[in-house]
């Protein structure tokens, strides 16, 4: 009867094993893509706002059923998009261009800020935030209206 006891608990710890396993293959799943298997509206937005840029490494990440897709620039700026090509995420070493920072967002930092510029943008569920070079982080709901500061 131990003998038996042991061979189960054998078998169920390979088989928490296996499954452990099989969960870290489903999930957080990521591979280098060409710009061409981009979503045409990422690609779009690349060209757009960044046209002088070229993409140095692209990937496509899945995490259970969600696809993102991570986007490094060779001007060290690093795009997010959602499965859709929507951007999600900007992070910049410098200014951000005018042009990827929506219109209430932008005129607030200019108006309150005018010796600081933006070098990050995220869009969360219910919020955007931005970085600006001084290192302060501002959040706005999803319209831009200004929301509080988080540093």
């Amino acid at each position: 009867m131990k003998k038996q006891s042991v061979i189960f608990r054998r078998h169920v710890f390979l088989f928490a094993v296996l499954l452990l396993f099989s969960s870290c293959m489903l999930y957080g799943k990521s591979k280098l893509i060409e710009f061409s298997n981009l979503p045409e509206k990422a690609q779009t937005y690349i060209k757009t706002h960044f046209p002088d840029a070229k993409p140095l490494k692209i990937e496509k990440e899945k995490d259970g059923l969600s696809v993102k897709y991570e986007v490094e620039l060779d001007n060290k700026i690093d795009l997010d998009f959602n499965s859709k090509g929507e951007i999600t995420g900007i992070d910049g070493n410098s200014e951000l261009p005018d042009s990827v920072i929506p219109k209430e967002i932008l005129d607030y930092v200019k108006k309150n800020y005018p010796d600081n510029y933006i070098m990050d943008w995220h869009l969360e569920k219910k919020t955007q935030e931005v970085e600006l070079n001084s290192g302060l982080e501002l959040k706005f709901d999803l319209k831009g209206k200004f929301l509080r500061i988080d540093k």
